[in-house]
């Protein structure tokens, strides 16, 4: 196969014009979606069973479907929701690796009206209880390979759903179930009355505060994103998407497999990313384009040269998270034509497109689309945690100036299409909880996305940091209250706050923990302990144990002073550790290992 050789000549017909035309391709492509109100995304598929069905639609290294194959299980997963008498708006919650039987159940179970919840497949414990819960599901899928983790939490649980399992031999088996129902089109007395407004998913999200939220995800906004994104990307049938990241999370599991189903091209789905395998797998199955964040693109720049990492079809790179100082090296390394950076958020009405190719920025909102996208910059009170408001005249938040740095919030105005709605939590308090009001004038209402940005002269914005009690690392967003109650658990440690800190030559912010004990502490234990209750990425890298941890007049953590701080063992004569990956423990943190930190040659 030809080499890709990258051009580094300007878009065909100009960068300006060809901008152009992916926006008004964009444009194009969501328009039909308020005129077809019953038209759902499962009905996509169905059409296109009809137009392609030996096409391929979802692949794998385990199992293939084309879009025969695919409608024939969302029909079959359809009739089984209906057999259970599960109602329009009654939750099934899935968890299960990437597969493609994964899409085809949600699919499914959508067609008929049933909110499908898709949990992290990292939750243990009290955080996969917790989430469960607050969905309330009348029944959960799992795969096989989860029955002891779900297994360990079903007698806690609020709702007392039915669990069944695709394989395996503990559960109910829902594979074995669907199997004995029909694959035929449902007759259209079968379905229920579903439209576009319904609910049709839920994606958890760490937000900015607090254990993980239930954002709710409409057919209508399922339909916005894989068509926006199918306009942007200007998918065609001939295109074939490599997807390794989450199924259940939006980007991974709705952006990067909508966008090229709904015009009749192919997904590859791996169970996960793999940096020894992603250009092996690129060049095998013939990809055109890739889905990244931006940690993967640095794990990919970091890794030794595979002599098939410019062998290949790729005509487009979309994601989000990809900084300045990876891009370049990024794109010129392995030959990628074009690069697509985006910035949004699960359940925020904040979206900005970097069609431009802006290295490190997220994008920009052209004036013609001003009225789509009413975002903001406001200036923020880190103390407060909060937009500043003018104390000394009307009480409004003040505008950022041109490079000034503040948080991003997106105007809401009402649930019409436009992709400018709020759609929420399961909760209405933690719903209530992202809205500002009365920010600009009375009355008015803004969606707060908890990430700081700037604009710059020519209106392109550029992601900064993220604020509250949120950080970003390994590609997941880790709730820093979350991780202080898992710690707080573990016996001898009468206090403790986590937080991010910037780590050199890495995206996002590593987790670090500040430690008041009771005695000494066991750290093998601890790091056990916390293997158990956490996520990988959840755990903090960094621990400081200290006396006292400072607090504001309201018994709020410090974190501002602790956070700039950071790891820096000159910075406080506090003990510090390192959870060293290649001694599987943590380990004092003195000058030496800080430097070889900074310089970026321990990895982890």
């Amino acid at each position: 196969m030809a080499l890709i050789e990258l051009d580094h000549a300007p878009r065909a017909g100009g960068a300006k014009e060809a901008a152009l035309h992916d926006w008004v391709r964009a444009l194009e492509a969501v328009a039909p979606i308020a005129a077809n109100p019953q038209r759902l995304p499962a009905d996509v598929i169905e059409e296109l069973a009809a137009a392609q069905a030996e096409a391929p639609a979802l692949l794998s290294a385990d199992e293939c479907l084309t879009y025969g194959e695919l409608a024939g299980r969302m029909r079959r997963f359809a009739r089984w929701a209906l057999e259970q008498n599960l109602a329009t708006g009654d939750t099934v919650a899935l968890m299960m690796p990437n597969r493609p039987e994964y899409l085809a159940i949600w699919l499914g179970l959508t067609s008929v009206g049933v909110v499908v919840a898709l949990l992290n497949t990292n939750l243990r414990a009290g955080a996969l209880a917790h989430c469960l819960d607050i969905v309330a599901p009348k029944h959960v899928i799992i795969a096989a390979e989860f029955a002891a983790e779900v297994g360990a939490v079903a007698a806690q649980l609020t709702s007392r759903p039915k669990i069944w399992s695709h394989g395996g031999s503990v559960f109910a088996r829902v594979d074995r179930a669907v199997e004995q129902l029909s694959a035929e089109p449902l007759r259209p007395q079968e379905r229920p009355a579903v439209t576009v407004a319904d609910r049709a998913l839920l994606i958890y999200t760490s937000g900015t505060t607090g254990l993980p939220k239930a954002a709710s995800v409409s057919h209508r906004r399922l339909l916005q994103w894989s068509y926006w994104y199918a306009g942007l990307m200007k998918t065609s049938p001939q295109d074939r998407m490599y997807d390794c990241l989450p199924l259940y999370h939006s980007v991974g599991g709705v952006v990067a497999t909508g966008a090229v189903l709904v015009h009749g091209g192919a997904v590859v789905i791996r169970d996960k990313f793999s940096v020894h395998r992603f250009w092996d797998d690129v060049c095998d199955w013939d990809c055109t384009l890739v889905q990244y964040i931006g940690e993967l693109a640095r794990y990919l720049v970091n890794a030794r040269r595979n002599p098939r990492e410019r062998a290949h079809r790729l005509r487009l790179a979309c994601g989000n998270g990809l900084r300045a100082d990876v891009w370049e090296k990024f794109q010129e390394r392995f030959a990628i034509p074009r690069i697509l950076e985006f910035y949004a958020s699960t359940e925020g009405n904040v979206s900005l497109f970097n069609v431009e190719g802006k290295v490190g920025a997220v994008g920009r909102v052209p004036p013609f689309l001003a009225h789509r996208f009413p975002l903001a910059l406001v200036k923020f009170d880190a103390e407060a945690a909060a937009p500043a408001r003018d104390s000394g005249g009307d009480g409004f938040c003040m505008r950022c100036a041109t490079n000034e740095v503040g948080e991003a919030i997106g105007k809401i105005q009402g649930s019409e299409p436009g992709g400018h709605e709020f759609e929420g939590y399961t909760s209405a308090e933690d719903s209530q909880r992202k809205i500002l009001r009365d920010v600009f004038e009375p009355g008015d209402a803004w969606y707060s996305t908890g990430d700081l940005m700037r604009m710059d002269e020519a209106g392109f914005f550029y992601f900064v940091d993220r604020v509250g009690d949120t950080f970003r690392w390994k590609g997941e967003n880790v709730a820093t209250a979350e991780v202080a109650e898992a710690i707080a658990e573990f016996p001898g440690i009468t206090e403790a706050t986590v937080y991010g800190v910037a780590v050199p030559q890495t995206e996002g912010a590593a987790g670090m923990a500040a430690l008041v004990l009771d005695g000494a502490l066991d750290l093998r234990e601890f790091r056990r302990h916390l293997a158990r209750r956490l996520p990988s990425y959840a755990r903090p890298l960094f621990l400081r144990l200290k006396d006292r941890i400072e607090v504001t007049a309201t018994f709020k953590h410090r974190k501002l002073d602790l956070a700039r701080e950071g790891f820096d063992p000159a910075a406080s004569g506090d003990a510090l550790f390192f959870d060293d990956p290649s001694r599987q423990a943590f380990v004092p943190l003195d000058r030496a290992l800080y430097e070889r930190i900074a310089a970026g040659t321990v990895r982890f």
